[in-house]
């Protein structure tokens, strides 16, 4: 496309699918912004992590985030990676998701967006016209995966939450946690679940293994990440990420050196 990524975001007019590639060769960390226009990014390779004001959303290679216009978003991502992203205009969006979701990304969706990012001007012509079409059908059809991390609303909880995506190896009990915050335990394991649709114990289990995976695309050992988020035992470690993804930490297709990306069996 002739217009910088970060251009084509706010641009309210102009095409209605504006695609460019990323390679990254270093890790980046983007401040917290919005647009009107909605976003879709890919990851072909390595791992992205977005923040929005509802929570945290994991982005593994072969995966995708959709974010809807003027959502508040920020990221960053670990290890080398490569992926692309997909500007839509604001008026094609009012059938697409209204809120955040990661998603599993079809080969089809995927070359799709590879053929509008090779685009070099903003003509639009027949072809052109079937493919943008093609991309907003299979965006407003994708399922939501489960590598999202939604965040209370309740100020208490909220800084509970905070304070374990910050270090998911703390161990405090739910009362501990409870009192550390100023609320009642019986509060605390209510409302957690009311305002994330997880219970206390299985939100800081998914935050410990959306860390773990981030560690995993920086290449670091399996050993490491156990005791570095809190495990007891290596084992324990295994086989709580073997509950959660259908495969082991060696195993999983965003370890450094695996390439193609493979669905585990649920």
């Amino acid at each position: 496309m002739s217009h910088a990524p970060e251009t084509i975001g706010h641009a309210l007019d102009g095409p209605e699918v504006a695609a460019f590639t990323v390679e990254l060769k270093r890790e980046f960390d983007t401040e917290a912004h919005r647009h009107p226009r909605g976003q879709m990014i890919g990851c072909s390779r390595g791992v992205v992590t977005v923040l929005t004001d509802q929570g945290a959303w994991l982005v593994p290679a072969g995966y995708g985030i959709w974010l809807p216009p003027w959502q508040l978003h920020g990221g960053r991502s670990f290890g080398p990676g490569a992926g692309w992203t997909a500007y839509i205009r604001p008026d094609r969006c009012t059938e697409l998701p209204s809120t955040p979701r990661t998603v599993r990304v079809p080969a089809l969706l995927r070359e799709a967006i590879l053929r509008a990012a090779s685009w070099e001007d903003e003509r639009t012509d027949a072809a052109r016209a079937r493919i943008t079409g093609l991309i907003l059908d299979e965006i407003r059809g994708l399922p939501a995966e489960d590598f999202g991390l939604p965040m209370p609303a309740e100020p208490r909880l909220q800084r509970i939450a905070q304070a374990i995506l910050e270090d998911p190896a703390d161990g405090r009990s739910l009362d501990g946690w409870a009192a550390w915050a100023g609320i009642t335990p019986r509060t605390l394991s209510r409302r957690f679940p009311r305002e994330t649709g997880l219970s206390f114990t299985d939100w800081r289990h998914r935050a410990r293994m959306m860390r773990a995976l981030e560690m995993l695309a920086e290449g670091a050992s399996v050993t490491a990440i156990a005791f570095d988020l809190g495990y007891a035992s290596v084992s324990g470690f295994i086989a709580r990420f073997r509950q959660s993804f259908g495969v082991t930490p060696a195993a999983h297709p965003i370890v450094p050196g695996l390439q193609s990306p493979v669905r585990p069996d649920r």
